[in-house]
């Protein structure tokens, strides 16, 4: 069996708890304030600044016989670069300092979930950085548009508020498309299994910010 399909069979369990984040599940039902869609891009952008960053201490870390691989990531990092000036190009739209964005601090959630991003590539090894891009561009594509229009159709707020959330959207299906091909291409099975439990990880991980943010929001109103 492919990774690719493995990756979408052996981390559904994971995908679930994901998706079943209250925050999410309140989206689609129309229940999200502005504090909440304010809380999400904080930290997104406190993840996605490390984005490049990341891309390049991967590319460092894999051997010459991943070149091809290399060569991949080099791809990914002109294609991700700037993307979290986006970010704070929403909050703008939606009336939040940008600046106090860009200098504060990510919740505990959003730290490990960097941290052990860096450790992985670092410590394990720079494959299991293709984990995190599987839950990050998979989730994207499965919820990011819905997402969009039942927060701006909730909240009323202007279509330059959703850069970020658009641009992962269906827009991004050609990235998914290149990384299902990218992933196919690995047949070792070792390494296959490091990615899965790479992705299963990162998905707890991923989840957690979400589960969360209201939690986060309810420390900050007791300060």
């Amino acid at each position: 069996m492919n990774l690719y399909t493995r990756l979408e069979q052996e981390t559904q369990a994971e995908q679930a708890y994901l998706t079943s984040s209250p925050i999410i599940q309140q989206v689609f039902r129309g229940d999200i304030s502005l504090d909440d869609y304010t809380a999400f891009l904080r930290e997104a952008y406190h993840h996605v600044k490390h984005t490049v960053p990341l891309l390049m201490a991967t590319g460092a870390a894999l051997p010459e016989s991943k070149e091809w691989l290399r060569e991949a990531v080099g791809e990914y990092i002109e294609e991700e670069m700037g993307h979290q000036e986006w970010i704070l190009n929403d909050l703008a739209a939606c009336g939040v300092d940008k600046e106090t964005v860009r200098h504060g601090q990510p919740s505990a959630a959003t730290e490990l979930m960097v941290a052990y991003a860096y450790d992985a590539v670092r410590r394990k090894n720079p494959l299991c950085f293709f984990g995190m891009v599987f839950v990050l561009e998979g989730t994207s594509i499965a919820l990011a548009d819905n997402a969009a229009a039942m927060i701006r159709k909730t909240l009323d707020l202007p279509g330059g508020a959703f850069s970020y959330l658009r641009s992962h959207g269906s827009l991004d299906q050609e990235h998914i498309v290149f990384f299902r091909d990218l992933m196919n291409k690995i047949d070792d099975k070792a390494e296959q299994d490091l990615i899965i439990h790479s992705a299963k990880m990162f998905f707890q991980l991923y989840a957690n910010i979400f589960r969360t943010l209201k939690c986060k929001d309810t420390l900050g109103e007791a300060a």
